[in-house]
């Protein structure tokens, strides 16, 4: 089965589901065909099984620059250079291996009462404020970005800067060379940063990366790329999470007393799986080209073709997840692919998780009467982003 188009826009009628027509697809088999900007029909694979077992297959590659991969937009040539989640290893677990210590589960556990505080005191200054409130430019943004900021050791005074060009990036819609210029602002931003680091290192994750460089072990060039990756992946997606996390607990009220009124970390670090799984704010699919023919659902997958994997189908996969429909918090949906799987699985998930389990477990009880300002048909919702959520959700109490 071909598609017209992936990703395609989500169902009007419940902005949390995925789209009608990869339902229909998922219903005929675990594999099919689909059309992408270029002409192109990578294979789509949408259920759970067999996504893991691709994600998970070294005959599966994270190359962007392979013939056959199925890329989200056109690419110019040499005009991006390549993050490490885009490369196979041992290049990839090289890099990777650079930036796993600060976001060690140990590590990020030390960083909850920060956290916390940061999420207090936001609170407060909304509390403080006049209501309604936009709580994504309120709340949902400067949560994530005060944390990563601190974390790399970039200053929280540039946050709109990075923001903007990060909104560009994530952009499907937008032209080739916009994409590449925001890139290269953000680029030159870091590697600015990483020539002042280089020279005073200080006790943050740029610095660590600046000693690398001065070490040899990596190129100024390389470090400012990983900085790019980590500022944009550590603010953009946890903010989506808690803004439509949000908007999907307010939909399912009795669900947000449960966690309102829990003192459980147990069911608020459930009702974290449970909400990555049904909100599934990555909904592009994870993009890669088989290296050698694979046999799979079925269907052979042959070498140099294009593979889309997409984890908004698998996680509401019935045969793991029963009722897959219904958000559930005391579910344990500890098995979705939010966060992909295998070795390219995200790097920073410990640390997503630990600020949503603050972020959750605090702002609804600190605001118990937190409420809708607007009707859920005027909510604009990020249908042209690769990540998706909502650009402005209007609250009150």
């Amino acid at each position: 089965m071909t598609l017209a188009e992936f990703p395609m826009a989500r169902a009007a009628g419940c902005p949390f589901d995925p789209p009608p027509a990869l339902r229909a697809t998922t219903e005929e088999g675990p594999l099919a065909r689909v059309g992408l900007w270029d002409g192109s029909t990578p294979w789509l694979v949408t259920r759970h099984a067999e996504q893991r077992a691709l994600l998970g297959d070294p005959r599966v590659s994270a190359d962007i620059t392979r013939p056959g991969y199925p890329s989200q937009a056109p690419i110019p040539k040499g005009s991006v250079p390549i993050s490490f989640i885009l490369m196979d290893d041992p290049e990839h677990a090289r890099l990777r291996r650079m930036v796993t210590a600060p976001f060690a589960i140990k590590r990020v556990a030390a960083m909850r009462p920060a956290v916390q505080k940061i999420v207090d005191d936001l609170i407060d200054e909304m509390l403080a404020g006049p209501a309604p409130v936009d709580l994504v430019q309120a709340f949902a943004l400067p949560v994530p970005s005060l944390v990563i900021c601190e974390l790399l050791g970039v200053p929280y005074a540039d946050h709109d800067f990075f923001q903007d060009n990060s909104k560009v990036l994530i952009n499907r819609e937008v032209e080739p060379e916009q994409r590449t210029a925001a890139h290269g602002a953000l680029l030159g931003y870091l590697d600015g940063l990483m020539g002042e680091k280089i020279s005073h290192p200080v006790d943050d994750l740029l610095s660590g990366l600046a000693r690398r460089v001065t070490a040899g072990e990596l190129t100024r060039e390389e470090a400012a790329q990983m900085g790019v990756l980590l500022l944009l992946a550590g603010h953009e997606t946890t903010a989506n999470m808690i803004a439509l996390g949000t908007l999907a607990l307010l939909e399912n009220p009795g669900q947000l007393a449960l966690l309102r009124e829990t003192d459980d970390p147990k069911l608020v670090a459930s009702a974290v799986e449970e909400l990555l799984r049904y909100l599934n704010i990555t909904h592009s699919g994870r993009r890669r080209v088989a290296l050698a023919d694979i046999e799979v659902g079925g269907q052979v997958i042959r070498a140099g073709e294009g593979i889309i994997l997409a984890n908004d189908i698998a996680n509401r996969d019935p045969e793991v997840f029963p009722d897959p429909d219904r958000l559930d918090i005391r579910r344990d949906a500890r098995r979705h692919v939010a966060f992909g799987f295998g070795v390219h699985q995200c790097l920073g998930q410990p640390l997503a998780r630990m600020e949503l389990q603050v972020v959750y477990s605090t702002l609804y009880r600190r605001i118990p009467t937190l409420r809708l300002a607007t009707e859920l048909e005027k909510i604009p919702f990020k249908h042209d982003g690769s990540v998706y959520g909502v650009y402005e959700l209007p609250v009150a109490w």
